[in-house]
């Protein structure tokens, strides 16, 4: 199995340009950037905007956070507790999820922002950082949180976890139809613990999957899609996207976008029919004397959906699978 020796922990952004494109329609706007990540969106956005533009940024990854803390220096900008006047753009990040969207906006007394652009799923830097539980590519400590200072890890959920909760969660977050022979398996395997231990390890559980799974998709490890589900599970990012989306609608002013760059397929389907819903008129019966210029306006109108151009997907694999979808706020 590799090590961390082989790796260099470097992330490339996804649709960098067209995200940012997309977002900034407003110079001098309020913008939100859900997940900081290492700050590529965030360094481009800061580079659309003048005075008195500013960006609010949020991430849980502790890392992330770290990197935000050199963003100011390096690109000119100040923090939001800067002195009045300096006219430099603000730039501003919070060590929390994008779901703490709206209480955050109001600690700072923010009513409308112009846009919110959410990158969706796990950073490269994650992902290949052994000591963070992400990948079956490395052996390391079964983690899997985005913030390692909060909540329950995945080794501490499948130690406790029932039958009928772990195939819920392989089946419903991993799409995996051998859910049901791979919770059996790590209960079986909770059974040993006495002489083998408990299940700490991401080698470990990578390899029990791959017992328990005795087809696949070519071309795809066997425990692919029961990491995708711990981690989505472990983090709670669809309850959490379904929060922030909502959120974001009820902050964004008049011409404001919604950017969301996904990459599979739960995150994607929730994000298009969440922009659905919003950007489509009421039915009514035609029965009624109502007039259709009565009706109530949709809030949103789409504005397309995009994937990564095959340049971008031959230099950087991880795009091949993102689908950004573009909404706007089309009434106050």
């Amino acid at each position: 199995m590799p090590t961390a020796a082989d790796t260099q922990f470097q992330h490339r952004t996804v649709l960098l340009d067209d995200a940012v494109d997309a977002l900034v329609w407003r110079a001098d706007g309020l913008y939100v950037d859900g997940t900081f990540g290492r700050g590529g969106h965030s360094r481009a956005i800061l580079g659309r905007l003048a005075s008195p533009g500013r960006l609010l940024a949020f991430d849980k990854d502790p890392a992330a956070i770290a990197e935000a803390q050199s963003i100011s220096a390096a690109l000119g900008v100040a923090t939001t507790d800067a002195p009045a006047g300096t006219g430099a753009v603000a730039f501003d990040i919070v060590h929390d999820s994008f779901a703490s969207l709206a209480p955050a906006l109001a600690e700072r007394q923010i009513e409308r922002v112009s846009g919110v652009l959410l990158d969706l799923g796990v950073s490269s830097p994650q992902i290949d950082d052994p000591e963070r539980g992400f990948s079956f590519r490395f052996d390391g400590p079964l983690d899997m949180r985005m913030d390692p200072t909060r909540g329950e890890s995945a080794a501490d959920w499948l130690a406790r976890a029932s039958l009928e909760e772990l195939t819920k969660v392989i089946r419903d977050y991993g799409e995996e139809r051998f859910a049901f022979q791979i919770a059996k398996a790590i209960v079986a395997r909770r059974a040993e613990s006495e002489q083998l231990g408990p299940l700490t390890r991401t080698g470990e559980l990578a390899a029990l999957v791959a017992n328990a799974v005795k087809t696949r998709e070519k071309g795809q490890n066997p425990a692919t899609r029961t990491f995708q589900a711990l981690r989505i599970h472990v983090n709670q990012e669809l309850e959490e996207l379904q929060v922030t989306l909502e959120a974001a609608l009820a902050a964004l002013e008049q011409g404001g976008r919604l950017v969301v760059i996904s990459f599979h397929s739960l995150e994607d389907r929730i994000v298009k029919q969440f922009m659905q819903k919003h950007s489509t008129a009421p039915a009514f019966d035609r029965r009624l004397p109502i007039r259709a210029a009565d009706m109530p306006e949709p809030p949103l109108r789409r504005l397309g959906r995009l994937r990564a151009s095959e340049p971008e997907v031959a230099a950087n694999p991880r795009a091949r699978s993102a689908v950004m979808r573009i909404a706007e706020r089309v009434i106050p």
